[in-house]
């Protein structure tokens, strides 16, 4: 099998993980706040954090080098948590997908004043037809709206504003510190709210949250091992197919028809979305490729954070 196919398929299949989890996250957010599943969420995905630190052989201690940055960077995952979660909760899995599929467009728009980036028209452009796509998809006027749009868009705003931050500092900053100031902030944010909105748990959704921290850790490293097998640019459009999961466990799971107008609209934001791919990996500066070289998907704090760590296994691998 040719090392792009293998490529192209382990990352659908770890996109396809994902979007399982998101699954659990809706049912989960039937029942219980956003603040409770996010807080255990976090508590199960501990261990894999206790693991990277053991395994991680680089000296030096777990203060980051750019404390604001770090500190921003945990605010937004915070926001990007809670708003996102919530959304799923309340939202069609496909309409919560199509809003956060504006995340390549926001991360290209805040790459000018945070990374220095310079967007051309052609990127410019595509960044306003994804607009659009968002326009077509909620139809503003016709579809009313409600606090879990408003959600998944903040989700996407935070999810960008924190990948961007990574794009900035991830070159001086240890991986495992990146991944465990999200989770610390989370841990102790969501535990100090816990009280206010917490409800007993039965021992098979604490199973379920368990599932979700594992499965999240396994569609991580398999994204590594299909970065590791194909060229970026065949795997991050992949992300993209989490929309037909989301058809498929919408209408299996949640008795959920998307609506047409969403569908379309999905289709606009993620043709931008490539195209602003393609266009980075055109441009072959590292520096100019800030959405190219955002691998992971939303961020929340609780799952693995695969881009610095390929970061990392790229310079190695580069000074041998």
């Amino acid at each position: 099998m040719h090392h792009n196919v293998r490529g192209a398929l382990l990352s659908l299949l770890a996109f396809a993980i994902y979007a399982s989890t998101d699954v659990i996250v809706k049912f989960l957010g039937g029942v219980y706040s956003p603040v409770q599943t996010i807080f255990f969420s976090t508590l199960f995905s501990f261990p894999l954090a206790v693991l990277m630190i053991m395994r991680d052989p680089e000296p030096g201690t777990l203060r980051p080098k750019h404390p604001w940055w770090a500190l921003a960077r945990a605010v937004a995952t915070l926001g990007s948590g809670i708003s996102g979660f919530y959304a799923f909760s309340v939202l069609e899995l496909t309409q919560t997908y199509t809003i956060l599929f504006t995340m390549p467009l926001l991360i290209t728009v805040m790459a000018v004043p945070v990374l220095g980036e310079r967007v051309h028209w052609r990127r410019g452009a595509a960044v306003l037809v994804g607009l659009g796509g968002v326009v077509v998809a909620l139809q503003p006027g016709q579809t009313e709206l409600g606090l879990g749009h408003l959600a998944a868009l903040v989700a996407a705003v935070c999810s960008a504003t924190a990948s961007v931050i990574v794009r900035k500092i991830g070159a001086d900053e240890r991986p495992v510190v990146i991944m465990l100031y999200p989770m610390m902030a989370n841990f102790v944010v969501m535990g100090a709210a816990l009280g206010f909105v917490y409800q007993p748990m039965p021992v098979e959704h604490i199973g379920l949250l368990a599932l979700m921290a594992i499965l999240g850790s396994a569609a991580g490293l398999i994204i590594i091992a299909a970065y590791k097998s194909a060229v970026a640019i065949v795997v991050a459009p992949m992300q993209y197919s989490q929309i037909i999961w989301a058809t498929i466990f919408g209408l299996a799971v949640f008795q959920e028809s998307p609506n047409i107008h969403t569908l379309y609209g999905a289709a606009i934001i993620i043709a931008s979305g490539v195209y602003i791919v393609l266009r980075e990996e055109k441009s072959g500066s590292k520096s100019k490729r800030p959405v190219l070289q955002t691998r992971s998907r939303a961020e929340t704090g609780i799952n693995l954070r695969i881009g610095p760590l390929l970061d990392r296994m790229r310079d190695e691998n580069s000074d041998k």
